[in-house]
């Protein structure tokens, strides 16, 4: 009897020990569903033209040829109202769009779209890492960010003078940057690394400037005033 009642108050012990099984987590709002396109339906369409601005339209066909292989799409007869995800969008090449009459649409987060289409313009004024020059001296010195935290971060090296461009040019505008060089600095060397491979853009020339969170490959003052919002 001794033994039986042990063997109740452990059973009883375990099951009120036992932890709860924890909730089900609701769904990701980034698995957007399957969306099928056609090159004559209601879709708008975003694209980036040459001074770094987004523009929508609501043809493929007025899309420039070189602005077409990343675009952002907006089906208004599908998308939901109450959508609350707004860190992920569809995308597709405008290019097959019209070739093939319609074409499915593909996800990527908003930062990836944004830094891809501006990636399909040619660099700004750039220095390859490859042209470093004998004793890589320096061609100035950095010029101090601005007051208050950083919007832009300029990943580039003492040597090159696009950096020293953009140095100039976000200090004269009181825009704060925080400056990094990705040869002196192993850790912003790696950073740049991390964020290029997550965004697909290349890290073979300086200076590549993170602007809240989209990558511009070189400097070129429209772009970066036009994603800063700011009057040419």
């Amino acid at each position: 009897m001794r033994l039986r009642s042990i063997g109740l108050l452990l059973l009883a012990l375990a099951v009120g020990c036992k932890k709860p099984t924890p909730a089900t987590p609701p769904p990701e709002e980034a698995k957007l569903p399957p969306l099928e396109v056609t090159k004559d339906g209601p879709a708008l369409y975003t694209y980036v033209d040459a001074k770094g601005e987004f523009v929508t339209v609501d043809k493929p066909d007025a899309i420039p040829e070189g602005a077409r292989r990343l675009v952002r799409v907006v089906d208004p007869t599908k998308e939901a109202p109450d959508r609350r995800d707004t860190t992920n969008v569809y995308v597709v090449d405008a290019g097959e769009l019209i070739k093939a009459g319609k074409a499915k649409a593909r996800v990527l987060s908003r930062q990836a779209f944004e830094t891809g289409a501006l990636a399909q313009l040619p660099p700004g004024e750039s220095s390859l890492l490859t042209e470093r020059p004998d004793g890589g001296s320096p061609e100035g010195a950095a010029t101090p960010s601005a007051a208050g935290p950083p919007v832009v971060t300029v990943y580039g090296t003492s040597w090159c003078g696009a950096c020293r461009e953009a140095r100039r040019f976000l200090s004269a505008r009181k825009i704060p940057f925080a400056d990094k060089d990705v040869e002196k600095d192993p850790a912003a060397a790696r950073e740049l690394r991390e964020k290029a491979a997550r965004l697909g853009v290349p890290t073979d020339r300086v200076p590549i400037l993170d602007v809240r969170g989209r990558l511009l490959i070189g400097f070129d003052p429209q772009r970066v005033e036009a994603l800063l919002g700011q009057p040419s």
